[in-house]
């Protein structure tokens, strides 16, 4: 009967279960032979598994040791495998035995002398192994505060291989890992450092009280930066539910440091020279992307219109479903990605397009070359869309506002709490959270305007073309807008409102 230790893999943040099998005898030439689909990470584990062995003074017999990852036509990709790949053999030898092993998962990378070193991806494999009724879960020491977020489960963090064959042996205790704390406090910069900027602090704010997404136009300097870096300061923390699933996602990526779950929502800043797979996912293992890692908090695109046409394209299917869909030859991995969508951008290549002390030389081709660079369907896709003019000199000079990220991100809250509520009510499958979420039937029911505020809409909708996306997204910031107010209904002016930042293209 061949030797059997549990361990993971994994296709997005979803944990599959892998069965690791030991034979040893047979015939053929001696050595370790993985097979299962192993990526090149898992074949070369035989080498890091027999230098860890040697390491302990085991002498491995000379013959031939087959180890199956099972199922056989699932891609097992990583170096975790390891640790279950070394315990089976281990127990295939008679150095351990199978009651040593039942129930628990293993998961680790081998460093040749035997040290078991930190790998991604513990965090969802604790809770998957909890879920499944799992008694334990044996990893790396540094990934134990990690581990130790799944209920019910033990964990054994173990610094190397002897101190665990130790303990798993009875001749040593190892200590319990301490789950990590909540991460720091997060600190944020005020928005009472932007002097002026009325309008655009305004569209900023519907923004985060709505989940929306949110697109600044503006010359070099306006402060456009500036504001979505205060945009994180206005959100609600993170609710214990999406926390721990933007964890999981970090904790795949191996972003995850010291097992620490924050609170604050996630806010991702690429460079526009980034890559799709680095934007969207991909790779050679498929991980996630920033749209994956900005999830449940606000992916900022810098200079928009500098990013390849392509790669501003593919954000265009992770915007409506909230999900980053990887794509390859024999499966399809598919991260969580539900952000808002923050951008800025010059209005022409030079900046200066509407200043007349900096004309631009080439106007009004230089800006619609540089803005020919967006698509008409990923423009669509931006709720708000806000002219940020350039900053004068006497308001530089002014005092600070008496009005700062605090006192909105107060009102924001209240806004936030009435969606909830609304939505909690109304969407039995509690997918909706927001405005910018609401859809079908559930929007209808909850931001059909009063009769002047819908023929306001109509008019609007001939006049500016908008497209059914268009109308919609109209609707979700007029419904914001009334949350803000504090207003049960949708009036025309809150129609008028969201109409002008529609229009602001």
């Amino acid at each position: 009967m061949p030797a059997r230790v549990a361990t993971a893999a994994f296709r997005g943040i979803e944990t599959l279960a892998v069965d690791v099998q030991v034979h040893v005898g047979g015939g053929g030439w001696p050595g370790i032979y993985v097979v299962g689909l192993p990526d090149k990470a898992v074949g070369e584990s035989r080498e890091r598994v027999h230098a860890a062995l040697s390491a302990l003074g085991l002498a491995i017999p000379q013959k031939r040791i087959v180890v199956n990852l099972a199922p056989a036509d699932l891609p097992k990709e990583g170096s975790h495998f390891d640790l279950a790949i070394a315990l089976a053999i281990l127990q295939a030898l008679g150095a351990l035995s199978m009651e040593d092993l039942a129930g628990r998962v293993a998961m680790g990378e081998l460093a040749l002398d035997g040290r078991i070193t930190a790998v991604a991806g513990v965090l969802p494999a604790a809770i998957a192994a909890a879920a499944a009724g799992h008694r334990g879960l044996i990893c790396p020491e540094a990934c134990g505060p990690e581990a130790r977020w799944a209920d019910d489960l033990e964990v054994i963090a173990a610094p190397d291989l002897l101190s665990l064959l130790n303990h798993l042996r009875g001749v040593q205790v190892l200590p319990e890992p301490p789950r990590a704390g909540a991460g720091p406090e997060p600190r944020y910069p005020d928005l009472r450092d932007i002097k002026g900027q009325e309008t655009a602090k305004r569209a900023l704010e519907v923004t985060a009280a709505g989940g929306h997404n949110l697109l600044m136009v503006g010359p070099p300097g306006a402060g456009k930066s500036m504001m979505a870096a205060r945009l994180p300061g206005l959100l609600p923390a993170l609710t214990p539910a999406e926390a721990l699933e933007a964890s999981m996602i970090r904790s795949v990526a191996g972003e995850l440091k010291g097992g620490r779950i924050d609170r604050a929502r996630p806010f991702r800043s690429p460079h526009h020279s980034s890559s799709m797979p680095a934007l969207i996912g991909g790779g050679t293992r498929a991980k996630p992307g920033e749209v994956s890692l900005a999830h449940r908090g606000v992916l900022f695109l810098d200079e928009l219109a500098e990013f390849p046409r392509q790669v501003l394209d593919a954000l265009r299917q992770p915007i409506e479903t909230g999900e980053a869909v990887i794509a390859r030859a024999n499966h399809h991995v598919t991260y969580p990605a539900r952000f808002q969508l923050v951008a800025a951008m010059n209005p022409c290549r030079c900046g200066h397009l509407a200043d007349p002390s900096r004309s631009c030389g080439r106007a009004p081709r230089c800006a619609q070359d540089y803005q020919s660079r967006l698509s008409g369907p990923l423009l669509d896709r931006f709720d708000l869309t806000v002219q940020v003019p350039a900053v004068a000199a006497a308001d530089l000079a002014l005092p600070p506002p008496a009005e700062g990220s605090a006192e909105v991100a107060a009102r924001v809250a209240g806004a936030r709490a009435l969606q909830a509520d609304r939505y909690r009510a109304l969407d039995r499958s509690g997918a909706t959270l927001t405005n910018a979420e609401a859809d079908g039937e559930v929007l209808a029911a909850v931001a059909e305007p009063d009769p002047a505020g819908l023929d306001l809409l109509r008019l609007a909708a001939e006049r500016l073309k908008l497209s059914a996306r268009g109308y919609h997204r109209v609707l979700r910031v007029a419904r914001t807008l009334a949350d803000l107010d504090g207003s049960d209904g949708v009036s025309r002016v809150h129609v008028a409102e969201a109409l002008g930042y529609r229009a602001g293209t």
